[in-house]
């Protein structure tokens, strides 16, 4: 089918208002202030509008208008699908999400991918502030947020002094699970982490990496656990601790496997996240250890697939997060000058997966 070249151009915003008789600023009303006209009047400029093909004002030009992007940018160091795969994320995105639409804001995710530093995406994003979610404290995405003169809140991590922040007391939530563990009589135990810099490490963390961690989360549950164990007389630098840089089920098994090999005696294994946990239990049971007769296991974040499981995990208010970042970054009120830290509550959970080592003569003899 050929395409006429005699197509009639789209109405504009003046052409509309003289077919109406009305005034442009009629118009503009009927779009972005409608309780300026009455219900017969706005129906009467819409389906003009309609007719015409007029497709109603131009966004950009009433962003450089207003100076107000309407729109929230959500800048997390991931690939896109993350925000969408991990659970953890997927229930922060849901609360920010809710606090934007209390808001009346959309929102933009805008996606870096971890071992790029291409930061054009967060030069170019029309947003009105932006919430920064779980980065290290050398991210150079991070840098250009703070060169763009908006609002911003960042979750979890970096904690920056002049910067609001959402979070969690770290070191205290996994001490009560460290405890927990000590109380059963764990002393043999070995550690899978999340990624600890930029640079890729798939293998073990040692003691140094640890304390120098640019994700100063995942650097303060090491230290909390170094310091519960240190008070019982284990000496950390003897701990096996196994960094995964990706954030999956397959890491955690993986690394799981890693540290058997290394300390077959171990009795628990501490993942600092629900989803390595999970493949560590799932790596665990492959071998045809028992949970937690041979080998407890634990997590951190609570998420639903960790309650299906019974795991022994922290729970922490991930929805909650992102709704409470969401509020900091929006909130209309007077600004005191000085960055404002919500801190939120943990749960240490008791599951079926955590229970007393071994004793000797229970020895686990794999095939």
């Amino acid at each position: 089918m050929v395409r006429s070249t005699n197509s009639r151009r789209p109405a504009t915003l003046a052409s509309l208002a003289a077919e109406l008789g009305v005034s442009r600023t009629t118009v503009s009303n009927a779009y972005n202030r409608p309780d300026q006209l009455s219900p017969e009047l706005r129906k009467r400029v819409l389906d003009t509008a309609r007719r015409l093909g007029y497709p109603g004002p131009d966004p950009v030009a009433r962003s450089l208008r207003t100076r107000k992007a309407g729109a929230v940018g959500l800048l997390l160091t991931e690939n896109l699908s993350y925000a969408f795969r991990d659970p953890a994320a997927v229930g922060f995105l849901e609360g920010l999400a809710l606090a934007c639409e209390d808001a009346d804001h959309g929102l933009l995710l805008i996606p870096a991918n971890p071992e790029h530093e291409d930061v054009a995406s967060v030069h170019s994003a029309g947003v009105d502030g932006f919430v920064v979610y779980s980065v290290p404290d050398d991210d150079p995405h991070l840098a250009a947020v703070m060169e763009r003169p908006v609002p911003t809140v960042i979750c979890d991590q970096p904690s920056l002094p002049e910067i609001d922040r959402v979070g969690i007391d770290d070191g205290a939530a996994i001490k009560d699970l460290a405890r927990h563990l000590i109380e059963l009589g764990h002393r043999k135990i070995g550690v899978v982490c999340m990624r600890l810099a930029r640079t890729r490490n798939d293998g073990p963390a040692s003691p140094e990496r640890q304390s120098r961690a640019n994700f100063h989360v995942q650097r303060a549950r090491l230290t909390a656990l170094s310091e519960a164990f240190a008070e019982v007389g284990v000496d950390w630098e003897q701990v096996p601790v196994i960094e995964r840089f990706d954030h999956t089920t397959e890491s955690g098994g993986s690394a799981a496997a890693r540290l058997m090999e290394l300390d077959p005696e171990i009795t628990a294994i501490i993942c600092t996240s629900d989803i390595l946990a999970l493949g560590a239990l799932t790596e665990v049971r492959r071998q045809g250890r028992r949970v937690p007769q041979d080998i407890t296991i634990t997590g951190f974040d609570g998420i639903d697939d960790a309650d299906r499981m019974d795991l022994t995990t922290v729970r922490q208010p991930v929805l909650e997060k992102g709704r409470a970042a969401g509020r900091l970054l929006l909130d209309s009120g007077e600004s005191t000058g000085k960055p404002r830290e919500v801190l939120l509550d943990t749960q240490l959970v008791t599951g079926s997966t955590a229970g007393s080592p071994r004793s000797v003569e229970e020895r686990w003899f794999g095939p």
